[in-house]
C-alpha cells in the first residue's frame, strides 16, 4: 500500500527501512522523504514504523526468517 503518494513510498520500505535501523520520523524523512511534501502520511508513516519497531512485530519477523 502507497503510504507515501509525494514520494511512492509503500508500507514495506517503511517497514524495511525500520528492520535496517530507522527508528524515528527524522530519520525516515531523510532516508525516503516521507512526511517532508505536504505531511498527509506522517500519522501512518508514524503508526507504521512504530508496529515495525515493536517487540512482537520483531519477534515474528525474526521466527519467519529462520528455516524450517
Amino acid at each position: 500500500m502507497y503510504v507515501c503518494l509525494c514520494q511512492g513510498v509503500t508500507d514495506r520500505e517503511i517497514r524495511e527501512a525500520a528492520e535496517n535501523g530507522i527508528s524515528s520520523m527524522r530519520q525516515l524523512g531523510k532516508e525516503l522523504g516521507v512526511g517532508r511534501q505536504c505531511g498527509r502520511c506522517a500519522c501512518t508513516a508514524r503508526e507504521i514504523l512504530r508496529e515495525s519497531r515493536s517487540e512482537d512485530y520483531l519477534s515474528l519477523a525474526n521466527m519467519l526468517a529462520q528455516p524450517a
